[in-house]
């Protein structure tokens, strides 16, 4: 067919839905719907990837923890004894790290006293007050170990503070903001769990992964001084760093030969502890995010194919409806490839037409969402796009075959008698 026969061709399609605008949008919803769905996930599941590696970043890409249970592990009594008999670190530990560790940049014992693990906390100033922030005892290498403590006015911990235990805090920016408004916190009194402390600074404004806590809703205080108030609390986790992000599998390798030694594990047992990065966050989410693409594959698979098949029954219905037309196009001199370039035409018009709402229905959606949930980031893929948009042409194309071979086929003398 030539360039004008293709367009010819494609404007009797045009004109077609144009004279049927009902029918034509019903045929092509399950495209749209389709197509907006891939295009709508994509993005969230963009926008949120991009949110877990900026927190992941931030955390710091040459830090890495170490911890005596498995990371993301809540329910403590159904773990193995083997694991719940694992012996508690103490500050010796991460000295012994600081020390031995040639790789090693800086390490610091952390304690955390938290709702969720068992420990209620309430900070006073005055007659205003904030309930359940986490309480977190560390060392002075804190601050370098975890980029995320950036302190913003005062000053951190020192090592003399720490040694005697001394009653000094660092607070979060949201717990400053609460308790102090537009005054300056510094050098003020404030009440943590009934006991007087000195503010000696306050952090950056640091919100948590998709809004949960974060250093907005942490009161710092020097390990010892934590360690004295709370002997109850043993679970310490130490927070290690790397000078560079190179040598962190070099530190990981000695830090747990170290601990080993340390804690009399012999050659033929595993670690009694778990060496975890920030990176292991990414791996975990990408995995889920995967199975979720997945599953939104097969739902918009599932909507293109009721879609494919409503247009595929529309188009029957039109050859049937346009049989004398097609006949007055064969005595004409129309040949079998005229017809059916016009019914597959019109097919693909259709689709790629719900494609185009698609891909508008999917961004407006995207948007939406990042508008009314800005934790809940959205990004807008090229790829996805195109993907739903070639997605749409294929289904015409595929759907459109039979009835197009159907209309050409059709014997031209009976569809002239056709009524």
């Amino acid at each position: 067919m030539t360039r004008a026969e293709w367009k010819e061709s494609l404007g009797i399609a045009l004109q077609t839905m144009r004279s049927q605008k009902l029918r034509s949008f019903l045929t092509m919803l399950g495209v749209v719907i389709g197509v907006a769905s891939v295009i709508s996930v994509a993005a969230i599941i963009s926008g949120l990837n991009q949110h877990i590696s900026d927190k992941v970043n931030e955390i710091g890409s040459q830090s890495f923890f170490i911890t005596r249970f498995p990371a993301f592990t809540m329910d403590f009594e159904r773990m193995p004894e083997e694991i719940r008999q694992r012996k508690h670190f103490t500050p010796d530990d991460a000295a012994a790290i600081r020390e031995l560790c040639p790789s090693v940049w800086r390490a610091s014992p952390v304690l955390t006293r938290f709702l969720i693990l068992g420990g209620s906390n309430e900070i006073r100033y005055k007659n205003r007050h904030v309930e359940e922030p986490i309480l977190r005892g560390g060392e002075p290498e804190l601050v370098d170990v975890l980029p995320i403590y950036q302190v913003r006015d005062g000053r951190f911990l020192t090592h003399d503070e720490n040694t005697h235990a001394v009653q000094v805090t660092i607070l979060g920016d949201a717990i400053a903001a609460n308790l102090f408004g537009a005054e300056d916190p510094l050098g003020k009194e404030v009440r943590v769990n009934g006991l007087p402390f000195e503010v000696i600074g306050v952090f950056e404004p640091h919100q948590g992964l998709f809004g949960g806590p974060g250093v907005d809703d942490f009161v710092i205080i020097p390990y010892r001084t934590f360690a004295k108030l709370y002997p109850e609390i043993e679970e310490v986790i130490i927070t290690v760093s790397t000078s560079d992000a190179a040598l962190l599998p070099q530190a990981q390798e000695e830090v747990a030969e170290v601990l080993r030694r340390r804690r009399n594990v012999t050659a033929e047992k595993k670690n009694d502890f778990e060496i975890t990065s920030p990176d292991m966050l990414t791996d975990l989410w990408e995995n889920l995010t995967s199975a979720i693409v997945m599953l939104t594959l097969i739902i918009a698979s599932i909507g293109l194919l009721v879609g494919g098949i409503g247009v595929m029954n529309i188009m029957l219905v039109s050859v049937t409806e346009r049989t004398s037309e097609i006949g007055v196009r064969k005595a004409v001199g129309a040949r079998k490839k005229d017809i059916g370039a016009q019914f597959i035409l019109e097919s693909v018009a259709i689709t790629s037409v719900g494609g185009l709402l698609g891909v508008v229905s999917g961004i407006a959606f995207s948007l939406s969402v990042a508008a009314v949930f800005p934790n809940l980031p959205a990004h807008v893929s090229i790829v996805w796009t195109l993907v739903g948009l070639l997605l749409s042409v294929a289904v015409g194309l595929f759907f459109g075959i039979y009835p197009a071979v159907k209309a050409a086929g059709m014997d031209p003398v009976r569809c002239l008698r056709y009524e």
